[in-house]
């Protein structure tokens, strides 16, 4: 880690070939032969992307800039699903034209679909479950989906239009602490077995907690597309790719006010999470010795939620010292911002033998490179 950071410079996304790696073969050898979809807005970086496609994986994008990625490394057909609750005119023709599988959000969208597209319906479940109220994609109170009631019309409606309604789909958050969340989902789509019949696909989508018993969630799904007599699908994201991540951060000094203040130079710019949802990453000194006290760690934004961790158990740090801040390789360089006219960090990969760069530095011309001049705005003709 230190090698890299004098290489590459703070703050740094690091990333680890080997649990890449791992994490797919942790997937694979819980759910089989199931296909795989990787929910690409965990970390887009292309080479991660050609890395996983190379394996096997699948893409669910939900944005046509990431449609276009899913393109730049050649993944189309039955290798890319298009979610979303609100797609674009562009989203529908990007998608149609690469042969993607739809996911169909609300009724209204039976009509937006290309004429002859593969779809499937995402159910809502109205289930509370173990994660942050803004990662809580199946409560009944969420925009995403339809109602277990709506399921039997939109599938009928699907099948008139035309399309094919390859079956159902349901994703019931994110970063789900209790196994037990999706055997409830599961057992709410048995349920529909008796108005949908047989179907040929049921996307379990993903969510699970890092340390969350995949072998049981696995059991659970499927069992549930059994009972359809359907083939599993799963779309993990964050389980993928955050383990594998690292965002290395400097320290610039301390502060003690009310609390006492390690000051690094990442921040909510850099990983997003902390301020976002509340969650909480493990933070690993890397330096020895000069006793143990207990700091939060800020970032340099002029923002009191720029902290990104509480009450962590530290060495006495000093400038120029290292901290680890793990589980970062999902939403920390998807999520990081210009905010501040702050450059968005290298990302390196370690191979197990050398240190690769996927993703230079900015620099402050790349942060402000779309912004015009007044004589280019005069003459770009909008």
């Amino acid at each position: 880690m230190h090698e890299a950071a004098r290489r590459f410079g703070t703050p740094l996304y690091v990333y680890d070939a080997a649990e890449l790696d791992a994490a797919l073969g942790r997937v694979r050898a819980a759910f089989r032969d199931t296909r795989v979809y990787y929910a690409m807005k965990a970390n887009p970086n292309l080479h991660l992307l050609r890395r996983l496609l190379a394996a096997g994986v699948g893409f669910e994008c939900v944005s046509a800039g990431e449609i276009a990625r899913a393109e730049q490394v050649g993944a189309a057909g039955e290798r890319l699903i298009v979610n979303g609750p609100a797609k674009s005119a562009e989203e529908y023709q990007a998608g149609a034209r690469l042969g993607a599988t739809f996911i169909v959000d609300r009724e209204e969208e039976v009509g937006l679909l290309p004429p002859g597209s593969r779809a499937l319906v995402r159910v809502n479940p109205a289930l509370e479950v173990s994660t942050h109220d803004h990662l809580a994609t199946g409560a009944a109170q969420s925009k995403f989906g339809v109602s277990l009631a709506q399921v039997p019309g939109v599938l009928a409606a699907l099948r008139a239009a035309g399309h094919t309604a390859l079956g159902l789909h349901v994703h019931i958050g994110s970063a789900i602490r209790n196994a037990d969340d999706f055997t409830a989902a599961f057992g709410r789509l048995r349920d529909l077995r008796a108005v949908t019949g047989p179907l040929e696909v049921l996307d379990a989508g993903g969510g699970w907690g890092l340390d969350a018993d995949l072998g049981g969630i696995a059991r659970e799904a499927h069992a549930a597309a059994a009972h359809f007599g359907a083939q599993l699908w799963v779309e993990p994201g964050r389980y993928l790719v955050a383990q594998a991540g690292t965002l290395l951060t400097q320290v610039v000094g301390t502060k003690h006010t009310g609390r006492d203040f390690v000051l690094v130079d990442a921040g909510m710019t850099e990983l997003l999470r902390p301020m976002l949802y509340g969650a909480q990453h493990p933070v690993t000194a890397l330096w020895e010795g000069r006793g143990q006290s207990v700091w939060d760690v800020a970032g340099p934004a002029c923002e009191s939620g720029d902290l990104l961790a509480r009450a962590v158990t530290l060495p006495a740090p000093r400038p120029g010292d290292l901290l680890a801040i793990g589980e970062a390789g999902a939403y920390g360089a998807a999520m990081s911002s210009g905010y501040l006219t702050r450059s968005r960090p290298a990302e390196v990969l370690w191979t197990g033998e050398a240190w690769q760069l996927l993703r230079r530095r900015e620099t402050p011309q790349d942060v402000w490179a779309a912004e015009l001049t007044p004589e280019e705005s005069q003459s770009a003709g909008y």
